[in-house]
């Protein structure tokens, strides 16, 4: 598709911005949204992302912001507000009317990554000591007026603290002259406004609710959490601890849109400490160089022991790092997983340690050196070298795997980071250690003096 002829169109498609929109830029993007018609303008607008959203939102003259701005639900503006630059936020606050500001002030006093940031003010509510009649009546006012959709009403006394929550279906089933404070559900799922948003998102898994309200430490209702922005959160939660996993910093921005030097810095860093790490595996090959010069031979099995033990622990680590994403592990857990990825390590590395037996004495046959008597009449003990090697590898990468996640959020950080990389790394200097000490301690008064 030619996109720049696309775009000189008097109208362009929803489609075909769509397909254009991941190669153009700002400038770009704001001409092809002003092509659009309206009807297609505000369907492509309320699909796109909060990063996304504010960027289009400041390249339009001030009388089309308004509009668009104005277009959001609070939640959804609050998001697009976070992601402008701190000199144009409280110019595109000011275009808002009255009640609406106030809203978005509140949110914003809310970290983006809690139950408060994500939350709707606008929800439909009740007063305890109304009837079903007037209830209904009420809500249909509320509809028309400022609250987009009713999942459920929530019932709240005169200081706004909550007091139970009615669905639409349970007021119409309802006798009209019954009162709210009988027909309502007092057994509650709440989340406090300062929850951090993957707790929240764990409730809704849960309890498999459409909306969950948000309260303050007295009880106060503040706002609404819906499933659709949960839905958000997951994926971006995932895609921040997939990234984090893959050994590089959490991208704040679709992969098209970080620019070379933002992605530079994402990734250099991690780099630069495995690299460095990395030379502690140099430190013990060199303090194990005698032994490598009397038994050449240990060096061409050395690829593969470092990476059974690499291998096992990245496995681990990623298992454990989303299991605990998922909320199914705690920090209280980290003794039935050391138990349970103990066992583990010791079959999985008794099945490789096996495998580098059998290939040892294969290579032996295929390929061995009968000139040398020694290395050919011991083939069986630096096979058993070999697999008593990677049976020990493969426990302590697994056993790193497993618990440096532990080890990690016990600190206060992300378990995420205990990528990949960074669990072979670690895994390699160990791994030659075990390796070089089996040999020295099997093969002594053979191949070793």
């Amino acid at each position: 598709m030619d996109t720049e002829a696309d775009l000189q169109n008097p109208l362009v498609s929803v489609a075909d911005l769509r397909d254009a929109w991941p190669v153009l830029d700002v400038e770009g993007r704001v001409e092809g949204f002003r092509h659009l018609t309206s009807a297609d303008a505000e369907e492509f607008f309320l699909e796109l992302q909060a990063l996304d959203r504010a960027q289009l939102v400041t390249g339009l003259p001030t009388a089309e912001q308004r509009w668009w701005l104005r277009a959001l639900p609070p939640d959804d503006l609050a998001d697009v507000l976070q992601e402008t630059p701190e000199e144009e936020r409280e110019r595109l606050i000011a275009l808002l009317d009255d009640a609406t500001r106030r809203e978005i002030k509140i949110l914003l006093a809310y970290s983006e990554d809690e139950a408060g940031g994500l939350m709707n003010p606008r929800y439909a509510r009740l007063r305890p000591e109304m009837t079903v009649d007037e209830a209904i009546g009420y809500l249909r006012r509320q509809t028309r007026e400022r609250v987009e959709s009713i999942y459920y009403a929530y019932v709240l006394d005169k200081e706004s603290r909550l007091l139970g929550v009615v669905s639409f279906r349970q007021l119409m089933m309802a006798r009209g002259d019954a009162l709210v404070l009988d027909v309502m559900a007092k057994d509650l799922v709440t989340v406090l406004d300062e929850m951090d948003q993957e707790a929240v998102g764990r409730l809704f898994a849960q309890y498999d609710l459409l909306a969950i309200p948000v309260v303050d430490g007295q009880g106060r209702m503040q706002g609404v959490v819906t499933a659709d922005d949960i839905v958000d959160v997951v994926r971006e939660e995932a895609t921040e601890d997939i990234q984090k996993i893959g050994g590089t910093a959490a991208l704040d921005a679709p992969y098209l849109q970080v620019g070379f030097w933002e992605m530079f810095k994402k990734r250099a860093g991690w780099l630069v400490i495995l690299f460095v790490s990395g030379t502690l595996t140099v430190s013990a090959i060199k303090f194990y160089q005698g032994t490598l010069d009397q038994v050449k031979l240990l060096a061409f099995f050395m690829p593969l022991i470092i990476s059974s033990g690499g291998n096992c622990g990245s496995q681990a680590s990623t298992l454990v790092i989303r299991a605990m994403a998922l909320g199914e592990l705690r920090l209280r857990d980290w003794w039935r997983v050391f138990l349970r990825e103990i066992a583990a390590g010791l079959a999985l590395g008794g099945m490789l340690g096996g495998l580098g037996l059998s290939i040892v004495i294969a290579w032996h046959f295929i390929s061995g050196d009968p000139e040398n008597i020694e290395l050919h009449s011991h083939f069986i003990l630096l096979g058993t070298v070999i697999g008593v090697s990677v049976v020990g590898v493969a426990t302590w990468g697994t056993m790193v795997g497993a618990l440096l996640p532990f080890a990690l959020k016990r600190m206060g950080l992300d378990p995420a980071s205990a990528s990949a990389p960074l669990v072979a790394t670690l895994s390699d200097v160990t791994g030659l250690v075990i390796y070089f000490s089996v040999a020295i301690l099997l093969l002594r008064g053979t191949l070793l003096p």
